[in-house]
């Protein structure tokens, strides 16, 4: 198979999207991407189709492979030279406009520590981001509404919980109340949320409840692009539509240290431990976990909570070949990038979850999946892998590494960028016609 057609077979602006007639707007409609269907287009929809259009004679030219400089290791993407091409035309040409709508702390904020940070970062650095005027060249951000691509909903579901939830009411009405309420004034204020029924609008979330609180509006949840933490296929997750965000956990808001020194180990500094895991025991696959593994083995420490008086838990991490990221009570665990920082294997225990920036990544090459019913038999597994096989897997997670890190300002290529070029993609998967029926 070429380049471009392992490509063009994956990408999400090539993937079939589909919506059902009760959330389609009585005067607008949004499109699937398509050969056959050619509508008349909008000078929007004309710079997304030479995007398109870019990225596919860049795959398909003989420079396709002269992209070592931006990646010199081509094996962790899905298509290097794809990647590469999308990315340069987000640079380009990709204007999101962020509405104005709503107050903090509900709305244009959000938590940049704990558990949630990717939420709060993300809406900071959006608010933060200098918009151009013209909405054409120079900046992602537009204050043009007319010439964006994608419209941002800034609300922060995190601190709608906060605020407005009844605590242990288990009760989400007030939260998606607020939702309904927000997109309702958006559009009475604005065209663009009718025009397209939401489809060129997203959404982010890094809160559990993210999913169930998308539902309070049907083309929310149906049409918009949500970028969740919480990307379980089980809760109505669409990869073609919807985005995979990878869960960090800055508990001072600061970037850790292992984040800025992630040696290779060396026969000098080897890893002692087999592998590793300490969290709570919640969900269904962490107490199976724990039942055959803790205080079982030497070689592989297992632990609800640290021993007291032991190794900090980085250090833990840093002395271990592989990592072991078992879902919770939801399939996300920021475990995963925590991992990725130690360099140290991250080894994916979960089921129905959608791996971040699984649209460019190749997480086979720098990371393990096992099932719940390969627990009992994990040390076995783990210990089959050749050392090769390992080596190359930690050369993989170097080459990946900045993809994960929060930088401010953000540089090219970081989680937040990241972010947006995963939203690129699903955007550039829509055609909006924004002419009326019948016109």
């Amino acid at each position: 198979m070429t380049p471009a057609a392992s490509f063009l077979t994956f990408l999400p602006f090539i993937q079939s999207r589909r919506r059902s007639p009760e959330t389609s707007s009585p005067s607008s409609r949004a499109r699937v991407f398509s050969d056959q269907i050619k509508p008349p287009e909008s000078e929007l929809e004309r710079e997304l189709s030479r995007s398109r259009a870019a990225i596919r004679r860049a795959v398909a030219g003989p420079g396709w492979r002269n992209i070592s400089d931006a990646f010199p290791l081509p094996r962790v993407y899905r298509n290097a030279a794809a990647f590469h091409a999308s990315y340069i035309e987000m640079e380009k040409r990709f204007k999101v406009y962020v509405y104005e709508e709503g107050e903090a702390p509900l709305v244009h904020t959000g938590p940049c520590k704990n558990i949630y940070t990717t939420e709060g970062r993300f809406i900071s650095e959006m608010e933060m981001l200098r918009p151009s005027s013209n909405g054409r060249y120079g900046a992602i951000r537009t204050n043009n509404p007319d010439r964006a691509h994608a419209f941002f909903l800034p609300f922060s579901i995190v601190q709608l919980v906060r605020y407005i939830y009844t605590q242990n009411s288990h009760d989400h009405t007030t939260l998606r109340r607020f939702v309904a309420d927000y997109i309702d004034v958006v559009a009475s204020n604005h065209p663009y949320w009718n025009r397209s029924a939401g489809a060129d609008h997203f959404m982010l979330s890094c809160h559990d409840w993210g999913p169930h609180v998308s539902q309070a509006n049907s083309n929310l949840y149906g049409n918009s692009i949500r970028a969740l933490c919480n990307a379980n296929k089980s809760e109505g997750f669409r990869p073609g539509k919807d985005v995979s965000i990878p869960e960090i956990n800055l508990v001072t808001g600061d970037m850790p240290l292992q984040v800025l020194s992630h040696p290779m180990p060396t026969k000098s500094s080897p890893r002692p431990l087999l592998a590793f895991f300490a969290g709570g025991l919640h969900g269904p696959i962490r107490p199976v976990l724990l039942h055959h593994w803790k205080n079982i083995d030497p070689d592989i420490e297992v632990h609800e909570y640290l021993p007291p008086g032991s190794d900090d838990y980085f250090s833990y991490m840093r002395r271990s070949r592989f990592c072991l990221c078992p879902s919770g009570y939801e399939v996300a665990s920021p475990r995963v990038v925590e991992a990725i920082y130690s360099n140290c294997i991250p080894v994916i225990i979960s089921e129905g979850y959608v791996l971040p920036f699984a649209d460019v990544l190749q997480w086979e090459e720098f990371s393990l999946s096992l099932s719940v019913h390969d627990i009992p038999r994990m040390k076995e597994i783990l210990m089959a892998i050749p050392e090769e096989k390992v080596r190359q897997l930690r050369i993989g997670i170097k080459a990946v590494h900045h993809h994960f890190v929060l930088n401010h300002p953000p540089k090219r290529f970081d989680v937040f960028h990241m972010i947006l070029h995963s939203i690129w993609l699903r955007r550039l998967n829509v055609k909006i016609d924004i002419q009326e029926q019948g016109s």
